[in-house]
């Protein structure tokens, strides 16, 4: 459990919030499978609505805006002390820049990017809202994986704009994922999109407190579940969809299982 009055490390996952079609449908959504309560800001700021629990800000939700590109999904945002300098070892690193550098009032200042693979991400320069109030626990943000079709280009993109170090699994069964640290301490995974059509993403990880009852609710509530669940050394986890069409995991933190597999500088 963490209560993150502290402030996040340059690169650190900072905020995460999704975008859908229908705020209605997914605030009822996300309510009744986590627990969230929202509370929806300003006009100015476009109906976003933030997700608390017992009164701590654990994410976000937006609605898509007229003529946007990406479809409905989870967006993972970095901490970064400076956004603009941020923009700018992207583009020198061959990522794009998809939304400039924008103050948001008070609140503090981000960017939307893609690294050169196509994966979409945000950079969060911390103003009065500093990002997650809560992690690691149920209801809250846990893990994030970068899930792309290009995993070199990944891992020669994110360690150059970011302080990262990647360290690479082994895996007996061959499977292409790397870590990427700060001081030692994981923050981000990178993983091989599977050969099953998946466009590149960025894969968001919500604790819940019974993997499988969260995957039944899914269910009940409209969604499905691509993926799980499984079981791992860091706890049971299934990939799901919900209603509207938006890719995340649910993860019992829990309910490990097996020893950790060893990681190596890549």
């Amino acid at each position: 459990m963490s209560d993150l009055d502290g402030g996040f490390p340059t690169g650190a996952p900072c905020w995460a919030d999704a975008t859908v079609p229908d705020m209605t449908a997914g605030t009822r959504f996300y309510e009744r499978l986590f627990g969230w309560s929202f509370a929806t800001g300003s006009s100015e700021y476009g109906g976003y609505a933030t997700a608390s629990l017992d009164g701590r800000a654990v994410a976000g939700l937006a609605p898509c805006q007229a003529g946007q590109d990406a479809p409905p999904a989870w967006t993972l945002y970095l901490a970064s002390p400076d956004v603009a300098g941020t923009a700018e070892l992207v583009r020198e690193h061959g990522g794009r820049v998809l939304l400039e550098p924008m103050e948001v009032g008070e609140v503090g200042r981000m960017l939307i990017a893609t690294d050169p693979g196509g994966v979409l991400f945000g950079v969060w320069e911390a103003g009065a809202h500093r990002g997650f109030e809560r992690r690691e626990e149920p209801g809250a943000f846990s893990w994030a994986e970068v899930v792309t079709r290009d995993p070199a280009a990944a891992d020669a993109f994110f360690p150059a704009v970011f302080p990262f170090e990647a360290r690479r699994v082994e895996d007996p069964d061959g499977l292409d994922y790397q870590v990427y640290t700060l001081d030692g301490t994981p923050v981000l995974g990178r993983m091989a999109a599977p050969a099953d059509g998946q466009a590149p993403h960025v894969l968001v990880y919500v604790a819940v407190p019974d993997c499988d009852g969260a995957v039944e609710t899914v269910r009940q509530l409209g969604g499905r579940v691509a993926d799980g669940p499984v079981d791992s050394p860091f706890g049971r986890f299934a990939t799901v969809v919900d209603p509207q069409g938006v890719r995340f995991a649910v993860i019992d933190l829990s309910a490990a299982s097996g020893e950790p597999p060893a990681t190596h500088p890549a």
